[in-house]
């Protein structure tokens, strides 16, 4: 019986393949063993193959061509901290996302498909030690800010959360080795993000990684709200009544996994997908910068952005394009089966060349290319703003919700991440009266960590039990 359905799922694949012209894909199919010619068919399986058609027309045979808008402007945006004019405006966003949060209609979403690869960590990236005394990993700490908003607004939150096909064993072994963190194993939904074959540049045949499987990569953090879709994560957060998600990638422990104010404002506005900013320490700095094109919101890349523009600076010296963006969005789940709906996912592809190894046909060896010799297509999640009709920014604090864990060494690594979350734990003490020993140039002289489970914002430590002070060179945890 599995011989006969082996043999019928063969059939189809070849003709997916053929109408496509990547039939060479099956080439070393009899030679394999049944295990491996089910992965195999299980990969072309997973493939959409009338879409690589026409992408490779489209983005392979052809290198489509980049052009900005001729005017871009900057975009208007919620600040941090708010003026008397919108003092009450605010105070209504944070009672009307409070209410959201407490009524169940909220749900957090994690983008974690990648290795920890740059961090010298063989492993999922979520698993990365990231706190300074803890040594709490990524996925725990946001599960304990859960468990605290849990708390807080008597509430049971769902937690979805993407993988990659490489890391999803690991992941969820990581979750079930952890019991969750403290959540409860059905409130935590975990599926790979959707993957696009490598196309080799010369030929528009797509690469085999070996006789028995293509090489294959993730189709970008857009490919996350399509995840979404065909892992039937919407159908679930449907059922649960879930009509917001709170959007985040893995690597950033002060993220507010799900922030009442920023959910509030999005709310209000009647926005499809917002998001959050911070603004450009330097016109270099590699962020995507929000635009504003045609009256919707953009993101442009930051090597897109022509220098003329990344230097422009307004009376006052601040950049005209500051907003930065974070990858932190508030979106509607309406709005993500919109994206699904019809045809085909709707956020553009976008070409780039990389360096693939690949098995040579004619020959059975592998290729380690010294130069790009592939075409990989992924999708960005910014690319969905500009298809709103509402999109909204709010404007959040470097230090309070932006220490990343990027690299193994310099900027955004293990290091300064852990510099960060010192640094606004003594900001929350020092705001509730404990005095916190610094040096001249006013660098923290303690090791400090506040855990999730304790505050998740200053109001939080009203009604702990704090020291009056803290020593230097000490250790303190919360």
């Amino acid at each position: 019986m599995a011989q006969a359905t082996r043999s019928n799922r063969y059939v189809g694949a070849s003709q997916r393949l053929e109408a496509v012209g990547q039939e060479h894909i099956l080439r070393f199919y009899e030679a394999l063993s049944p295990a491996e010619q089910t992965a195999l068919l299980d990969q072309v399986q997973s493939v959409d193959w009338q879409e690589v058609g026409r992408l490779i027309q489209t983005h392979v045979k052809r290198v489509p061509t980049v052009e900005l808008p001729q005017r871009l402007e900057p975009p208007a945006y919620y600040p941090y901290r708010p003026g008397p004019e919108l003092a009450e405006k605010y105070e209504q966003a944070r009672r009307l996302g409070e209410r959201l949060i407490s009524e169940g209609r909220v749900a957090a979403f994690t983008v974690a498909g990648g290795q920890g690869t740059r961090l010298g960590w063989d492993a999922p990236k979520g698993t990365f030690p990231a706190t300074p005394i803890r040594n709490t990993p990524l996925f725990g700490v946001f599960a304990e800010y859960l468990r605290k908003v849990q708390s807080k607004y008597r509430v049971r939150i769902p937690w979805y959360v993407m993988t990659s096909p490489l890391n999803d064993a690991a992941t969820r072994a990581f979750f079930q080795e952890h019991r969750y963190f403290g959540l409860e194993p059905d409130q935590v939904m975990l599926f790979p993000q959707g993957m696009m074959p490598a196309i080799d540049r010369q030929t528009a045949k797509v690469l085999m990684e070996d006789r028995g499987r293509m090489a294959l990569s993730p189709n970008g953090h857009g490919g996350s709200l399509k995840a979404l879709h065909d892992s039937g994560a919407l159908a679930d957060m449907r059922q649960r009544g879930v009509e917001h998600i709170s959007y985040i990638q893995v690597d950033n422990p002060c993220v507010k996994v799900i922030d009442p104010l920023f959910i509030g404002l999005h709310a209000l506005d009647e926005a499809q997908m917002s998001s959050k900013m911070l603004p450009k320490a330097y016109p270099e700095e590699k962020l995507g910068v929000f635009c504003k094109v045609d009256g919707r919101i953009a993101v442009i890349e930051y090597s897109d952005l022509p220098q003329e523009l990344a230097q422009q600076r307004e009376a006052g010296g601040q950049l005209r394009f500051r907003a930065g963006s974070i990858a932190i969005h508030a979106i509607r789940v309406d709005f993500v089966e919109s994206l699904n709906a019809g045809e085909g996912f709707r956020l553009p592809f976008h070409r780039a060349e990389k360096k693939v190894p690949y098995l040579d046909l004619e020959t059975g060896r592998r290729v380690e290319p010294a130069s790009p010799n592939a075409v990989k297509l992924e999708t960005f999640v910014f690319d969905a703003l500009p298809l709103c009709n509402v999109s909204i920014i709010y404007e959040t604090d470097r230090v309070e919700e932006f220490a990343p864990i990027k690299n193994a060494e310099g900027v955004d690594s293990p290091q300064t991440s852990r510099d960060l979350q010192v640094e606004r734990a003594a900001r929350w003490l020092e705001a509730s009266g404990v005095r916190v020993p610094r040096d001249a140039e006013g660098k923290v002289q303690a090791t400090i960590e506040i855990q999730p489970t304790t505050a998740i914002e200053p109001a939080d430590l009203q009604g702990v039990k704090l020291p009056a002070q803290i020593e230097p060179g000490s250790q303190v945890l919360l």
